[in-house]
């Protein structure tokens, strides 16, 4: 094992499934010649070269359509957004035709296409460049969703994607990109199911259950608990859709209390499933009513202090945790 940064796991993952298939290749704004807007593809044009790693002009629909035809045909697309509020250009490709190809032509196209990039709330964006979209793509039919936290899960994740006969979305917290974490060598295949939940940390009190970019938050404020004797059981969902419903349903009979935390908003957001599956399964196993902390439901500000007051921060989960164990 070895330390790396989250980018530097996407790009090992990335230059891994290009040398592995030579019907991979990645396509998207700036990820050739600049090596990405975040630099996830640094140095893949310099080693497979222009037909692998190709540039795209600032026209989301139809480099995804492209994608998707690419997939039709046989090959692996990886399509990059540079962010995906930038997505919801492509709403059309990525919900209306990716996920309903196969079914539509009766089985005749395996669309094995990987949609990539940063999601969710960054540092002063603004509204339109903030977007958490994992509620939006995970709600069709079709799509399968996943939002790494660490670089091992990065990597592992977005291999497996790749390999998926069917259209998945990485969604890659912009945060986190140069987080650093324990990584598996190079020349270990590292592959992790989607639909996997992990436990980051075990508990006894309650169950912190988050994703993406709420887990080293919900991890921080699990230390911070302990020092008032709150024993947090942090359970990082790492795929939306497939939900790994036993993880969370084990996690719950454990501790008997559950705050969800999450990136995006509260109406029709991850944490309202995640919350009603529980209530509908494991009902009885509850000693306390579930508490969901989620950014504020209005646009996102630009301002820094708003931009704190919308999003979750320690300070409301740990209000949150208090109040399901009645502390």
């Amino acid at each position: 094992m070895r330390e790396i940064t989250y980018r530097q796991a996407l790009n090992e993952a990335l230059a891994e499934e290009l040398e592995r298939d030579p019907d991979v290749f990645l396509m998207g704004e700036e990820v050739a010649e600049y090596q990405g807007a975040y630099k996830v593809s640094h140095g893949l044009l310099q080693r497979f070269g222009p037909t692998r790693v190709i540039d795209t002009p600032i026209s989301e629909n139809g480099f995804a359509g492209l994608g998707v035809g690419a997939a039709m045909v046989g090959l692996r697309p990886i399509i990059e957004f540079m962010t995906f509020s930038f997505s919801l250009v492509a709403f059309d490709q990525v919900v209306n035709n990716a996920p309903n190809m196969f079914t539509m032509s009766g089985g005749q196209f395996n669309i094995a296409v990987t949609f990539r990039g940063p999601n969710g709330p960054a540092h002063q964006l603004g509204a339109t460049h903030s977007h958490a979209t994992e509620n939006f793509y995970a709600s069709v039919p079709g799509l399968k969703v996943c939002t790494p936290a660490t670089p091992r899960d990065a990597k592992g994740l977005l291999k497996t994607a790749v390999r998926d006969d069917n259209p998945v979305l990485v969604l890659e917290a912009e945060l986190l990109y140069s987080s650093k974490g324990m990584v598996e060598p190079p020349d270990e295949e590292l592959l992790i199911p989607l639909g996997k939940a992990d436990v980051k940390r075990e508990g006894s009190d309650v169950s912190v259950i988050c994703y993406a970019q709420t887990v080293p938050l919900a991890l921080k404020v699990a230390s911070q608990l302990e020092e008032e004797d709150i024993s947090a059981e942090i359970v990082d969902l790492r795929s939306i859709k497939p939900l790994d419903e036993k993880a969370i349903f084990d996690s719950v009979a454990k501790t008997h209390r559950v705050v969800i935390v999450e990136q995006d908003h509260p109406f029709c957001g991850v944490g309202a499933e995640v919350c009603y599956r529980i209530q509908k399964n494991i009902f009885d196993a509850l000693d306390a009513p579930i508490i969901r902390v989620s950014q504020e439901d209005v646009p996102m500000p630009y301002n820094e202090r708003l931009e704190h007051a919308v999003l979750p921060n320690a300070e409301k989960l740990i209000a949150a945790v208090k109040q399901v164990c009645y502390a």
